[in-house]
């Protein structure tokens, strides 16, 4: 019974999660954080962290460690990975024998030009649901663990967007700065 339910929560979301791995990301904790409760908020928050960091969407790593967390089997990994893969598999089959035929057709232009803002807004979702005391701590529980936090998101981000730092080389230097100031 709980593979089926694996298998059917995750079509959903491969179903409906346009915006690839981080529009799913709100989906997914909906889902397995509040709906079926397979794992805590925290859980999910490390989830999400080393899903970030494998190889391969993320979507699609995340479906493959809340099947393991979910069933403690290889096999529910199996059933979650394929079950988030097989819509988009079927889709792109389909839309793909008729995309290029229509693809200039007023009605597909205005489909896609709707679906922009809704693939933005699930984007902003996945950050908000990023934004916990999990991730960031908070000024009342922790104000030291806070500021560190807000302190590496900032130079991360700078160092990012302003200096192009490798991101591989961000996660190790973030890790060893938590380790150390931890």
């Amino acid at each position: 019974m709980l593979y089926l339910q694996l298998f059917y929560t995750f079509f959903k979301i491969g179903l409906f999660g346009f915006g690839g791995g981080y529009g799913m990301l709100s989906l997914i904790q909906a889902e397995v954080v509040t709906n079926h409760e397979w794992m805590s908020a925290k859980e999910f928050t490390d989830i999400v962290a080393i899903s970030q960091m494998t190889p391969g969407p993320i979507g699609i790593n995340a479906a493959t460690y809340v099947g393991f967390t979910a069933t403690g089997s290889f096999w529910g990994s199996l059933v979650a990975t394929f079950a988030v893969v097989l819509p988009s598999f079927i889709l792109m089959i389909t839309i793909s024998k008729f995309f290029l035929k229509y693809q200039k057709h007023p009605i597909i232009e205005a489909v896609f030009s709707g679906l922009r803002p809704a693939i933005v807004g699930l984007l902003a979702s996945a950050v908000l649901v990023l934004m916990t005391s999990e991730n960031f701590s908070a000024p009342t529980e922790d104000l030291y663990a806070f500021i560190i936090s807000i302190v590496i998101f900032v130079g991360t981000f700078i160092a990012s967007w302003h200096f192009k730092v490798n991101p591989i080389l961000l996660i190790v230097l973030c890790g060893v700065i938590g380790l150390l100031v931890y």
